[in-house]
């Protein structure tokens, strides 16, 4: 039996605080949409299977205009998303139940659209480490980093060991990512992010891969500018 790993990319918020007038993932950025850049990224690493765009009903337009001309080729599954991000992973593990019950999707890989300059390579260390030990998240170390006290009225310094800035994608072994959610919808239980939900529901160890600079979160408009530069220079148009 041949053994995927499915990838789930976000695409279901608002995306307000960019100041567009339509979600931030279907904006332009070098000769493509933003979300069409992840998905292009999943597309090219080997063993990644099932490719899931979760979104709002609302933006079905957009996304068709993405998977028509966008995605180089990919099969990708599209899902309406929920009222939360959570529910919208929750709704992408649903849609994918089936075949995490029979073993042909092994692995998870949840990624925000937002972010667009994801690599192959990061994708395949998550997808290995998560492979091999049950979960792994890219994140680069914290510097400076403060902790308020408990009076509110003095910062501490935190060691930049001590502290990772999270990214995306956040990969999980499939049966036990699916069992957390279901667990965490049961308790009525909102986590921060994918990892959050697993530490509660879920003993899976989770190992911290290095992340990339250039792995940035779209959320204000000189971060499409940065984006445009990088990709620019790279060489890379859609």
């Amino acid at each position: 039996m041949v053994r995927q790993a499915a990838a789930v990319v976000l695409a279901s918020g608002a995306g307000t605080r960019v100041g567009a007038g339509i979600n931030k993932v279907y904006l332009p950025l070098a000769g493509r949409r933003v979300v069409s850049w992840s998905l292009a990224a999943f597309a090219r690493v080997p063993g990644v299977g099932p490719l899931v765009l979760v979104v709002r009903p609302q933006d079905d337009d957009l996304v068709r205009g993405v998977l028509d001309g966008e995605v180089d080729g990919a099969a990708v599954e599209v899902v309406h998303g929920g009222r939360t991000r959570q529910e919208s992973e929750l709704k992408a593990l649903r849609h994918l139940a089936e075949r995490i019950g029979r073993g042909t999707v092994d692995t998870v890989l949840i990624h925000d659209g937002a972010r667009p300059l994801i690599s192959p390579a990061l994708i395949e260390g998550v997808l290995h480490e998560a492979r091999e030990h049950g979960g792994a998240i890219p994140g680069l170390p914290a510097e400076h980093i403060a902790a308020v006290t408990d009076d509110g009225e003095t910062l501490v310094a935190l060691p930049p060991a001590s502290m990772v800035l999270a990214q995306t994608p956040q990969a999980f072994r499939a049966a036990p990512l699916l069992a957390a959610y279901e667990a965490a919808a049961r308790e009525g239980f909102e986590g921060t992010d994918t990892s959050s939900v697993m530490e509660r529901f879920s003993s899976v160890p989770v190992r911290w891969v290095r992340g990339e600079q250039e792995n940035l979160k779209v959320t204000y408009p000189h971060d499409l500018v940065v984006a445009e530069h990088v990709l620019t220079a790279a060489g890379r148009r859609g």
